[in-house]
């Protein structure tokens, strides 16, 4: 069975966020004060002894308010509690018992799973008994006094949590291709989240920026599992104020630079924009694996040329990116979404694949033999005398030649788009690091100096 899940609840600012961060032993939920920060539901793995589950943080529950997001996070909590294990109700304990508070038990009196209720922001142990003991008349029995901030008081909450959770044994575990979802504001991101699954696992809203958190979540396909993360909409740095929306786009960096694989979400109506441009830079630099994920297609008027002549624009604006496969879907509609995670699996497999050195080697002759490195004007030619891959997730192969400089932009362009066609490495960038004979010299140098040592 697949990890259990643990929901956490609670009014707007009570801590949620603190106390899953605390309890995962991470810090990426975003943590401000200010009320409906979290939106959507975001998962975290978290363990305790030998029992491993995953905290579900919600946003704040507010049943008597039908404004702006509220309806919706209310669908969020209550979906993430359908499929939980156990819950635990967050209140605070600085403020004390309020009416939100009750409307809350009430509604969890009547929920078909267990219920723990964590007194947050109880920063004193000897103050936190008193602090919890008014929480005792909600009728969910023990109000356990905690800090999300300092973890005082976690621990005995989580001996209780795990007497509800499955033995260790029971709990099988199967290797996650790790896909981020990225992209400008509103270009479809949480609609293809929700497409995979047929449920509403994000927010979706015309109103730009409804994602702030970076939430995943796990499907599994033909026995393999992938964890899709929705990120928070990636605008110009130079628009982005400090507050929620700063920390949801420094969470979706972290997403990115955490993933096998990227699909880069780019809305067909406004074609690849400058904004795209540096995204796709991004994901290249932190050398991610990745899909082009072309949204909205079925608002596009087309003929039989469009989609070639579509492709032709973007390609011609995404020309060191040519590497990465292109799709063209609705998530609207679930055109084409299933296919995605074939191109998924090809730049997962890729961007871990590893080439032995003689392979390597063949190509760089049959390289040299169409098109022999360059000579300077004093003579001095390029050689390479051998390479071999040094690292995966991104294919690094070293080149060790007699002098770097040697070789300008234009040769090691060549070197690389040969050992794409000789080799395949579609989907994912490959690293070509020139070693001169200085470098190799001074590495023997330090084999022979350890080995005299």
């Amino acid at each position: 069975m697949p990890l259990p899940t643990v929901a956490i609840i609670g009014r707007p600012n009570v801590g949620k966020s603190t106390v899953v961060n605390r309890l995962a032993g991470v810090q990426d939920a975003i943590v401000y004060d200010q009320p409906g920060v979290t939106r959507d539901r975001t998962y975290k793995r978290a363990f305790w002894g030998d029992r491993e589950f995953q905290v579900v943080d919600t946003g704040g529950l507010v049943f008597d308010d039908d404004t702006e997001f509220l309806p919706l996070i209310r669908e969020q909590a209550m979906a993430a509690l359908a499929e939980s294990i156990a819950a635990v109700f967050v209140v605070d304990g600085q403020i004390g018992l309020t009416s939100a508070d009750e409307e809350i038990a009430t509604w969890l009196r009547q929920q078909p799973v267990p219920v723990l209720l964590a007194v947050n922001k109880c920063e004193s142990v000897e103050q936190g008994v008193t602090q919890a003991a008014e929480f005792w008349q909600l009728g969910l029995g023990e109000p356990y006094p905690i800090s999300g901030i300092h973890g005082n008081g976690t621990g005995e909450l989580l001996d209780q949590l795990i007497t509800y959770l499955p033995p260790a044994e029971e709990i099988s575990e199967t290797e996650e291709i790790r896909v981020a979802i990225a992209g400008r504001p509103n270009v479809g991101k949480s609609s293809l989240l929700n497409a995979f699954v047929g449920e509403t696992r994000s927010i979706v809203s015309p109103i730009s920026g409804t994602t702030r958190d970076a939430i995943d979540m796990l499907v599994e396909r033909d026995g393999q599992t992938y964890r899709l993360v929705d990120t928070a909409g990636i605008r110009k740095k130079k628009n982005v104020e400090y507050g929620p929306e700063f920390f949801g786009i420094n969470r979706a960096f972290k997403a990115i630079d955490r993933s096998d694989v990227v699909l880069l979400v780019i809305d067909a109506l406004d074609g690849v924009t400058e904004q795209d441009q540096k995204l796709a830079g991004r994901i290249a630099d932190e050398g991610r694996g990745c899909v082009i994920v072309v949204n909205k297609w079925d608002a596009v008027e087309k003929d039989s040329y469009t989609i070639y002549d579509y492709e032709k624009i973007m390609r011609d604006r995404l020309h060191f990116f040519d590497w990465a496969e292109v799709i063209f879907i609705s998530a609207k509609t679930g055109q084409r979404v299933e296919k995605i995670l074939d191109l998924v699996n090809v730049a997962a497999e890729q961007h871990k694949r590893r080439v032995t050195t003689s392979v390597i080697n063949e190509v760089l002759e049959d390289a040299a033999r169409w098109h022999s490195p360059p000579t300077t004007r004093q003579g001095r030619q390029g050689k390479i005398y051998y390479g071999t891959q040094v690292s995966s997730r991104p294919p690094t192969i070293a080149l060790f030649v007699n002098d770097p400089a040697l070789f300008n932009d234009n040769y090691r362009r060549y070197v690389e788009r040969q050992f794409r066609q000789s080799l395949g490495f579609a989907g994912t960038p490959i690293r070509l690091l020139w070693r001169g004979k200085k470098v190799r010299d001074m590495e023997r140098g330090n084999v022979n100096r350890a080995t005299r040592v």
